[in-house]
């Protein structure tokens, strides 16, 4: 097996996004979005560390349909940094569709990072906007931690799970995503392609089932 197989106390579990815009009924939900809770909630107790990330946009963000009258719901535009996928609203700072999951245990969390705040750029990765360029300061937290294993879990996978376990890997992370742990909105061919996609950089996958805490 690969290092990424088993944590240690170099490794953190890296929940991404377990809000309530995606999860069933919200403005933005991920199909069985809800169901990656207690998976994660089983897993912590094999994390010495959990950091936890959490959209959070402000009004009129720049990926909302709503703020480009001429464009529709979905279609993709260009705009400085890139092409851009036209979202509903989601995830608005302080609403209760940017909060986490009720049920979810963050009790042990050490770290929560908000992204997507800034209104002209987006943010999928938990280390960068997407730019790829502007960090979000978890890298030096990790760094600066000793923490060099990430164990990814959560939503969504074909976009925030994804930018994040390729950010890692080009900053020189273990990577290893948690299958059961995450959820996608794209098709299934769709996901299997972005999951042979990212084993190319040396991503990692896994169920939780595998995974089981280092002793000694």
């Amino acid at each position: 097996m690969t290092e990424a197989a088993h944590p240690d106390d170099r490794s953190v579990l890296l929940v991404v996004d377990v809000q309530n815009d995606f999860c069933p009924d919200g403005a933005l939900a991920v199909p069985g979005g809800d169901a990656v809770v207690p998976v994660i909630n089983r897993l912590t107790a094999s994390f010495a560390h959990i950091v936890i990330t959490q959209d959070w946009h402000p009004p009129r963000h720049v990926s909302f349909a709503s703020s480009h009258p001429r464009h529709k719901l979905f279609e993709v535009i260009p705009v400085s940094y890139g092409d851009q996928v036209l979202w509903p609203d989601h995830c608005v700072q302080g609403s209760d569709g940017a909060a986490l999951r009720q049920d979810l245990d963050t009790r042990r969390a050490e770290l929560l990072i908000r992204k997507g705040f800034h209104r002209e750029i987006d943010s999928y990765s938990a280390f960068f906007e997407n730019d790829r360029r502007t960090p979000t300061g978890l890298n030096g937290y990790l760094r600066e931690r000793g923490l060099t294993r990430i164990f990814l879990a959560g939503l969504a996978l074909d976009f925030c799970v994804r930018y994040s376990a390729e950010d890692a890997r080009r900053l020189g992370f273990s990577v290893c995503v948690v299958e059961d742990a995450c959820r996608g909105i794209g098709s299934a061919d769709s996901l299997a392609s972005i999951r042979r996609a990212l084993t190319e950089p040396g991503v990692v996958f896994r169920r939780s089932d595998d995974l089981s805490r280092a002793v000694g």
